[in-house]
């Protein structure tokens, strides 16, 4: 299992489109998730930075190949119509990334 953080900004006029949203997240989203095994995926949001920092748990054991399943899922495409013009992506990402990747500096079970 390997645990990922990753962090974006959102908009503040967008925020509680966003909690909506998230509220009720599509029953197929969470499926392929699922089937991805993404597991224990938490959002959580600072104020008023505006940041969004997520948190899962991948238990497969190849990455790249579930994420492009999550990314040529149609329902999940569609989801992102809806959430994603709420985020802010971070100047300081990655090369391709949406969301920037963390490094875990620190861990405790």
């Amino acid at each position: 299992m390997q645990r990922m953080g990753m962090v974006i900004g959102i908009a503040p006029e967008h925020i509680a489109e966003y909690k909506r949203l998230h509220a009720a997240v599509w029953p197929a989203v969470l499926a392929r998730l699922s089937a991805s095994n993404i597991r224990n995926y938490s959002i959580f949001l600072r104020e008023p930075e505006n940041l969004l920092f997520g948190y899962w748990e991948y238990h497969g054991s190849d990455f790249d190949a579930d994420m492009a399943a999550i990314a040529a899922d149609v329902e999940t495409r569609r989801w992102w119509t809806f959430c994603s013009p709420c985020q802010r992506p971070l100047d300081s990402r990655a090369p391709g990334e949406h969301w920037a990747s963390m490094e875990c500096v620190f861990h405790v079970d």
